[in-house]
């Protein structure tokens, strides 16, 4: 698991605060975007959270949650991707529920539903935002 922090320099709480105040949107670096292979996913600890970060093809990425929440386990991102019609998901390796990598909604069980990040490449690094 890739261990993704956003800044380790310590500040006081107050500058901490002005400086989200000041940036819209916390951007946290993952790993080089060619360490991902088409079609799979990595799981990346962003702020105490297990995300799972996938490629789809060779120009989509996506980010939700990665822990099952059927089985409370950290396995997502070692689901098989894949589409349901027009829906690009993964399906849970454990009990085979689809969530929707856009949404994070499952199809299956709408109450266990995930929560979907946004994930931009940077520089030829993956970025995700949990804002």
């Amino acid at each position: 698991m890739t261990e993704a922090l956003l800044d380790s320099h310590p500040a006081s709480a107050a500058a901490a605060a002005a400086r989200a105040a000041t940036t819209p949107t916390p951007w946290t670096d993952v790993c080089a975007a060619a360490d991902i292979l088409p079609d799979t996913g990595v799981c990346a600890r962003i702020q105490g959270r297990h995300v799972a970060v996938f490629r789809v093809g060779a120009e989509q990425f996506f980010a939700i949650d990665n822990v099952d929440p059927k089985a409370g386990a950290s396995v997502l991102s070692r689901g098989l991707v894949g589409s349901l019609g027009e829906r690009i998901v993964v399906a849970s390796p454990l009990y085979k529920h689809h969530f929707d990598l856009r949404t994070g909604e499952c199809l299956e069980a709408a109450e266990l539903s995930l929560r979907a990040y946004a994930v931009r490449v940077e520089g030829g690094r993956v970025q995700v935002s949990l804002a």
